[in-house]
C-alpha cells in the first residue's frame, strides 16, 4: 500500500486579496515579538509581497511581564514608519493596537480610558492559556461599559474549554467574537490544537482569524499553507476581516 502525504496549499495561494491582519507582534523590542525594526520590515514586505493590504499589530499587554502604555505602542510604531517608509516598503499600511491579557492592570487601562482599539470599537483580548479570569464576568461587564466589543484572541489555544464548548457558547452569547490563528491550523501549536481549530471553523464558532507573527520562523511556517481540502472555508473566514479596513 502506498501512503501520500496530505497536501496542503501555500498561503500565496489563498490569502484574499487587499487582506487585514488583525493579530500580529511586528513592534520591536516591546514584548516576545520582532527583537529589531529590521526584522520587522522584513516581515511587512514578505506580506506586502503576499497581497496583505493592512497590519493592525498588537503586542501584549501584561500586568508585570509587558506593561506597555498606548503611548509606549505608538511611538514604537511612529519609529517604525519612518523605517519602513525609508526602505521602499510603502505598498502595506500599518497601524496598531494591542493584545489586552484580560488582568487587573486591562481593568485599570480601561478605567482611564488608556485603550487602543483595533478598528472603531473592536479590542483584542487574550486569557491565560492555562485557566480562566476569576473575574471574567466582571471585566467583560466593564468592557461592555466603556463601549467596546471584545474579539477574543485564538479561543482555540485554551485547552480548559476544549471538553466543553458550552462555555464557547457562553462567551458568545456573553458579546465575545472570535479570532482563530492561521498559525493553529498549520499544526504549529501541535495536532490536538489543529484539529480543534477545525472544529470550532466547522461549528461556526469563528469570526475572524490572524496570524499572530512573532517572528520568521512563525511565518514560514504560515507560508507553507494548510490543508488543501480545509482553505475554501477558512478563505472565506478571512475575508471577514475587510471589516477593519
Amino acid at each position: 500500500m502506498q501512503f501520500f502525504k496530505k497536501k496542503e496549499t501555500p498561503l500565496k495561494e489563498f490569502i484574499p486579496d487587499g487582506y487585514v491582519d488583525i493579530h500580529s507582534h511586528l513592534l520591536p523590542g516591546i514584548d516576545d515579538g520582532v527583537k529589531t525594526a529590521y526584522q520587522s520590515a522584513y516581515i511587512l514586505e514578505r506580506f506586502e509581497n503576499l497581497g496583505v493590504k493592512k497590519i493592525i499589530t498588537t503586542p501584549h499587554v501584561m500586568n508585570d511581564i509587558w506593561p506597555n502604555t498606548s503611548q509606549t505602542i505608538t511611538s514604537k510604531l511612529s519609529e517604525l514608519k519612518e523605517i519602513i517608509s525609508s526602505l521602499g516598503i510603502k505598498n502595506i499600511e500599518i497601524q496598531a493596537s494591542a493584545e489586552y491579557m484580560m488582568d487587573d492592570l486591562f481593568y485599570k487601562r480601561l478605567k482611564s480610558k488608556d485603550i487602543l482599539p483595533i478598528h472603531k470599537n473592536y479590542i483584542l483580548v487574550e486569557m491565560s492559556t492555562f485557566n480562566p479570569p476569576i473575574s471574567l464576568n466582571e471585566i467583560l461587564f466593564e468592557i461592555k461599559l466603556a463601549g467596546y466589543t471584545p474579539i477574543l484572541a485564538h479561543p482555540e489555544r485554551y485547552t480548559f474549554y476544549q471538553n466543553d464548548l458550552k462555555k464557547y457558547d457562553e462567551l458568545k452569547e456573553s458579546g465575545f467574537q472570535f479570532q482563530l490563528n492561521l498559525l493553529s491550523l498549520t499544526g504549529y501549536y501541535g495536532e490536538e490544537i489543529k484539529a480543534f481549530s477545525k472544529k470550532l471553523v466547522n461549528l461556526g464558532y469563528i469570526d475572524y482569524t490572524g496570524t499572530d507573527i512573532h517572528n520568521y520562523h512563525q511565518l514560514e511556517v504560515l507560508e507553507k499553507g494548510i490543508d488543501f481540502k480545509f482553505v475554501k472555508k477558512i478563505t472565506s473566514l478571512m475575508e471577514n476581516n475587510s471589516i477593519f479596513l
